[in-house]
């Protein structure tokens, strides 16, 4: 009996991963949390199941995020997570069914040693090979965008823990730049301004809530509100408030904001060719956070130039991989930079 290898393409996000497999689409979308006993190093949960235990576990569990800003912070706990996850995406009941080859997309600023460090934890995972592709391709090629030829495209990329900004041309990346400014950030700096404003304590899973039920980077036309249950910052004791989508849209503009003055920095940077392709191609905003109420329309103020949000945004980078899937095979210049970006064997 022959057994094929089932390739992967992995968006290895800060928030979710998600990945998907060759010929079946996503197979696997789950909070990147992990919930491990810290006596006996097991794994207890992974994904849902386990970020519905932050905050809430007794002293010997601990639950956590093992990926920072976009890359490996905690490398032990991204293998366990990498293996659960691989496993259930392709099935695999045999001992004998070849390991998959994989490509991982990873944020445009990544350092060689952050590289390294991603490479070796699918391998340790159980990938054969691995390939890594930049964010912003993988999701402009997930947002359905013909980067083939020579006109510029403009992708906007926010996830949870980088926004990856990039003007993209030939399959390649003709200019990017990426920021700590995303989901992330935007629900710790609601936790903070309730604390300071209010004086209760909210967890990160709240203040998430908060930010997809009333948040916005712009004024809303109707005024919203929402209960937030807490704990009180002086008796320790719960305690719950009512919030507004105006007060909350305060403390989200300025980050937005300075996510608009990196798009125009940039803009600076790129030949005048390109950004005068863009008035005819717009901006594509992509992963999970850009569908924060208001974002696509204060980027088109503040950059002069229209924008629109990709179908199913949060996904276009695991579609973008698979799409990428291809050059594996093929191994023919593509969005795969196989000279940048080195196979590695397992």
């Amino acid at each position: 009996m022959q057994f094929v290898s089932q390739d992967l393409g992995i968006d290895l996000g800060t928030s979710n991963v998600l990945i998907y497999a060759a010929n079946q689409g996503i197979t696997a979308r789950e909070p990147s949390v992990v919930a491990v006993d810290k006596n006996s190093g097991k794994i207890l949960q992974v994904g849902a199941a386990a970020r519905n235990m932050l905050g809430r576990t007794p002293g010997n569990v601990v639950a956590m995020h093992p990926l920072k800003d976009g890359v490996v912070s905690d490398h032990e706990m991204t293998v366990k997570m990498l293996q659960h996850l691989i496993r259930s995406a392709t099935n695999k009941s045999s001992l004998f069914t070849p390991k998959p080859r994989v490509i991982i997309c990873v944020p445009s600023s990544i350092t060689e040693v952050e590289e390294r460090s991603v490479i070796n934890a699918a391998l340790e995972a159980g990938a054969r090979r691995v390939y890594l592709i930049e964010e912003p391709l993988a999701a402009a090629l997930g947002a359905g965008l013909d980067i083939s030829g020579p006109k510029g495209h403009l992708v906007v990329d926010m996830g949870g823990g980088t926004t990856d900004i990039a003007v993209l041309s030939m399959n390649g990346v003709a200019n990017a730049t990426s920021l700590k400014i995303a989901g992330d950030h935007f629900d710790e700096i609601i936790a903070r301004h309730i604390r300071r404003n209010h004086q209760v304590v909210i967890g990160q899973s709240t203040a998430e809530d908060i930010k997809i039920q009333i948040g916005s980077v712009l004024r809303r036309n109707e005024e919203l509100f929402m209960e937030v249950k807490g704990r009180d910052a002086k008796s320790g004791r719960p305690r719950s408030i009512e919030v507004n989508s105006t007060e909350i849209c305060g403390v989200l503009y300025r980050p937005a904001l300075r996510i608009a003055e990196a798009v125009n920095a940039m803009l600076e940077d790129t030949s005048a060719e390109l950004v005068g392709d863009l008035n005819e191609t717009g901006i594509v905003l992509t992963g999970g956070s850009s569908q924060l109420w208001g974002m696509d329309m204060l980027l088109e103020k503040e950059v002069g130039i229209p924008c629109t949000i990709a179908d199913d945004p949060a996904a276009c980078v695991a579609y973008g991989c698979g799409k990428s899937l291809a050059w594996i095979t093929r191994m023919t210049d593509g969005p795969v930079n196989i000279a940048r970006k080195r196979l590695m064997r397992g």
